[in-house]
């Protein structure tokens, strides 16, 4: 088998935002006199939507239903992305360099109109074939449905695929799938060992991957 796709994260991956989607949500439940959970922030970077503000409606206590957790942090994200998107440096470069060998896809936890609005606004759209929301899937990661659902949407079978990935959850997802994994390890929030040692290669920047590395990958 050899790679014939390759499938980004976006979150820690092409826009460094970890750290704004946990400013903002902790300001949020804080506003409401809440705190997160002890595990909370790890649990939620790779949920979709509707599980983490479930997790923060029904789990934290934010006296607010899920769809209306929902709309209230996804407007405050959405603010934010539009006065500073946060590229991580090299990243447009890379999505461009690897569309020029391999089809590419884009599997998010991101809801479908950040992950529109980030694509707009790097000049990224057309970089894509398939674009997936884990809100357009069953399960968020860990599970594997959204690798599979942009797999498929782009022909391929999982294993001729390739991902990219940074976080534990996101590791695990695509691991599930049947993926070749690259890991790209987030500096502030470390994938867990376990995550990590499902990969094929680990990188320390996005903008040190090649084509050639991919390829080698199968």
């Amino acid at each position: 088998m050899t790679i014939s796709a390759v499938i980004f994260d976006l979150d820690g991956v092409i826009i460094d935002t970890e750290e704004v989607w946990e400013d903002v949500r902790r300001s949020y439940v804080a506003s409401y006199g809440k705190s997160f959970l002890p595990d909370s922030q790890d649990r939620m970077m790779g949920m979709s939507t509707g599980e983490w503000s479930a997790h923060l409606a029904e789990e934290v206590g934010v006296p607010r239903t899920p769809a209306q957790v929902a709309d209230d942090v996804l407007g405050q994200m959405a603010l934010r992305y539009k006065s500073d998107l946060p590229l991580i440096p090299g990243a447009v470069e890379t999505v461009r360099r690897l569309g020029e060998r391999f089809t590419l896809g884009l599997a998010s936890s991101s809801a479908r109109v950040l992950i529109d609005q980030v694509l707009a606004t790097a000049g990224l759209t057309d970089a894509f074939k398939v674009t997936f929301s884990t809100e357009e899937v069953p399960r968020g990661k860990p599970a594997p449905d959204v690798y599979l659902a942009a797999a498929s949407a782009l022909g391929c079978a999982p294993g001729d695929c390739a991902a990219i990935e940074d976080s534990s959850n996101g590791l695990r997802s695509a691991d599930a799938a049947g993926m070749a994994v690259i890991a790209v390890p987030h500096g502030v929030y470390p994938p867990a060992a376990d995550a990590l040692a499902g990969a094929a290669l680990v990188i320390d920047r996005l903008s040190d991957l090649t084509a050639e590395a991919v390829a080698a990958l199968r």
